[in-house]
């Protein structure tokens, strides 16, 4: 967008105090599209400042500062005759400042609207960002110099796009399978990709990503933060940034950098040709917690318009600090009426001008909290469930936060999904050949019925890696974290990962081990597709990307976390190998009524090694390493059954299934012990099978 050319003298009026932000009106004030519009009205919540001036600037970086009307709700706003759309600005709140109070006031920062539209520019970290300086006994005293130069502009959009027909998916729970994605670092080193999009939302939307992920099967795409970041100062003085971008700024800014010139456009055009493809796009967004950090961190948006309604605050005896439950350094206060408005604006947001299909939270449990304490009744789950908009699409929970009783697996709403990360840690116990998991292992992979008694087996999400951890190709190659590029010394990232690297760490020439890694990782996504639940797969396992066993990649805007696509035009790869069967998983799992069933009826019958049906209970006693499951449904003998024996044993698993005389043949699917390990097999013995060692094998009885 262009913003004006020239420093002019703006005709300024009272605004309207609704809707917050920045929005082109016409003469009456009603919003409208840019080409019917005569001008904006602004609009910001900071109701303890004495006074509000809106910053105006040209296509020069000059700058004039306008008095903005207050109102009896804490909201300041005005209304400029004439300017348009690309218009850069930003707020100054003015008031009382002592290093002892929050909130304080300096009119000296910039301050960027967190309604912003659009953010041009980036935060450059320097001491004239933050509202005070230390003396020499560090002691805070008011900071006086200007920090517009150093800070980026809020930039005035009209919402108006032509989606062209496309509307949404609408891709129901039970037949959905969630991918996991980093957006820049999923196509910055594709080789079939034009160059100048590489990384971008245009990269995203290209052809050959469509058919890349039509092919292979997945039904949406959950997208890493995509809202405008920054990085940390200590990432930025290391060299490093901030790459999956959970350190946000504005709530309703799409992410500059993943552009080419134009983040709104080029976002929208991502979502509505993903949409196009009838590929879904789930939104992380992370409302636990800003880039600000704790107490003394910048003054770069909230901080310095209303400190204490958008975060948590304590003060103790004259010294004021910041809650952390997020462990970032803040913690947004959802017991604010204006956090709740803006969060909910927000999500209305996304999905009404941008078609979102639905959103992962981060840290969701900060959400609900009430007097810092969580609550399953919080006012956030009451907005969302009664809105319109909102309570018809996905929302998804990371269910913990590092907060007191922060682990929240099962207190969601009944319509909301968990990311079960007891399904993860089961999984990679089992077949890393743990003792004493097989009956937690059964009710992970008959849909966690034991956690989720009062929602259904659609609230558990099934994953065995995500962003956070070792990817699938790690998870089996190293037994400890290599993380000494993030600069911290090789602390940092999680210690227990229930990994295991099959006798040698790292990369390996070995053939046995590079067999074995591949067989257990066909192991780990064959349970994943065939488990009760929506499975997520992090994306890169299926064609084995390594991060080098870097289990936090989160500063690594580099080769290290990036996707590789070497194996790409090599069909005798290891990656190839890997690529084909899971997507035959995915398209296996699509195209079965038993696994996509939306009545509820199919039934995870568990039975021992002997054919006996048994429930979970029975393997607590027993050092078993086989688990036999019937996949059924009781009400319709017409869908046949699948039979799935997982053997994570050392030695060969022998397996009756009973012969019920119902179906007249089986047919042996899947084998990962074999090299193309979907074989589409008669079954030579009907009743009696042998699975090979750290091995699954899956049947289908048919009529």
């Amino acid at each position: 967008m262009d913003t004006p050319s020239a420093t002019q003298t703006y005709s300024a009026f009272p605004g309207k105090t609704t809707p917050q932000g920045a929005t082109l009106v016409n003469a009456d004030l009603v919003a409208v599209p840019g080409n019917q519009s005569t001008g904006v009205n602004f609009s910001v919540y900071a109701p303890q400042a004495e006074q509000l001036f809106l910053s105006l600037f040209d296509a020069r970086g000059n700058e004039e500062q306008l008095k903005m009307f207050p109102s009896a709700e804490g909201i300041w706003h005005l209304y400029i005759e004439g300017i348009i759309e690309g218009q850069h600005y930003g707020f100054r709140a003015d008031g009382y400042w002592s290093p002892n109070t929050t909130p304080r006031f300096n009119k000296n920062k910039l301050l960027m609207d967190p309604y912003a539209r659009e953010i041009s520019g980036d935060v450059q970290w320097c001491q004239d960002i933050f509202d005070y300086i230390s003396d020499d006994n560090d002691q805070w005293l008011f900071n006086e110099q200007d920090s517009a130069t150093k800070m980026p502009r809020s930039v005035v959009r009209d919402a108006t796009f032509d989606w062209q027909g496309v509307t949404h998916p609408h891709t129901p729970d039970q037949q959905s399978i969630y991918y996991e994605t980093h957006l820049k670092g999923f196509t910055k080193t594709h080789p079939d990709i034009p160059e100048d999009i590489r990384g971008t939302y245009l990269g995203m939307c290209h052809p050959i990503t469509i058919e890349y992920l039509k092919n292979l099967g997945i039904t949406a795409v959950e997208l890493l933060p995509v809202t405008y970041s920054t990085s940390e100062e200590r990432l930025t003085h290391l060299g490093l940034s901030n790459y999956w971008g959970y350190n946000p700024l504005c709530m309703m800014a799409p992410h500059t950098p993943y552009a080419i010139s134009d983040p709104v456009i080029e976002m929208k055009t991502m979502v509505r040709e993903l949409h196009r493809a009838g590929i879904e796009v789930i939104m992380d967004v992370v409302f636990n917690h800003t880039c600000e950090g704790g107490h003394g961190g910048p003054f770069l948006s909230m901080r310095g318009l209303a400190e204490t309604d958008y975060y948590h605050m304590n003060k103790h005896d004259g010294d004021i600090s910041s809650e952390n439950y997020s462990g970032c350094g803040n913690t947004i206060n959802f017991d604010s009426h204006q956090t709740l408005r803006l969060t909910m604006d927000a999500l209305r947001h996304w999905v009404v001008e941008y078609q979102i299909d639905g959103f992962r939270f981060d840290l969701a449990p900060t959400m609900a909290r009430q007097h810092r304490n969580y609550s399953k009744d919080a006012p956030f789950f009451y907005a969302v469930s009664q809105d319109p908009i909102l309570s018809q699409v996905k929302m998804i929970a990371e269910p913990w936060d590092i907060g007191p009783d922060g682990y929240h697996m099962t207190d969601f709403p009944s319509d909301w999904q968990s990311w079960n990360d007891r399904y993860r840690d089961t999984c990679r116990k089992f077949w890393k050949g743990s003792k004493g998991v097989q009956t937690e292992m059964a009710w992970r992979f008959s849909g966690s019925e034991d956690l989720f008694s009062e929602q259904s087996y659609l609230a558990t999400v099934n994953y065995i890696c995500s962003h956070d951890g070792f990817n699938l190709m790690d998870l089996v190659s190293y037994n400890q974290r290599h993380n000494l590029a993030n600069g911290e010394d090789g602390r940092d990232g999680d210690e227990h990962n229930y990994s295991w690297n099959h006798g040698e760490e790292g990369v390996t020439d070995n053939p046995d081990i590079n067999k074995a890694r591949l067989r257990s990782r066909k192991n780990l996504v064959g349970m994943l597709m065939l488990a009760k639940g929506s499975p997520m797969l992090l994306a890169g396992d299926e064609f084995s990307n390594s991060q080098d066993g870097n289990n936090n990649a989160y500063c690594q805007d580099s080769p290290i976390a990036w996707l590789h696509w070497d194996w790409l035009h090599n069909t005798d790869s290891d990656g190839a190998q890997m690529h084909d069967f899971t997507r035959q998983m995915m398209h296996f799992r699509r195209n079965e009524p038993l696994l996509t069933d939306d009545l509820g009826h199919i039934e995870y019958q568990l039975h021992s090694p002997k054919g006996d049906v048994v429930d979970p209970l029975h393997f607590s006693e027993r050092h078993c390493y086989t688990l036999t499951v019937k996949i059924h449904d009781p009400n319709d003998a017409e869908k046949g059954a699948i039979w799935v024996i997982m053997n994570a044993g050392k030695h060969v698993g022998r397996v009756l299934i009973p012969e019920t005389g119902q179906f007249k043949h089986r047919m042996v699917v899947v084998n990962t012990d074999k090299e193309s390990s979907f074989i589409h097999e008669p079954s030579v013995d009907q009743c009696s099978y042998e699975v090979q060692p750290h091995s699954l094998i899956m049947l289908k009885e048919m009529n």
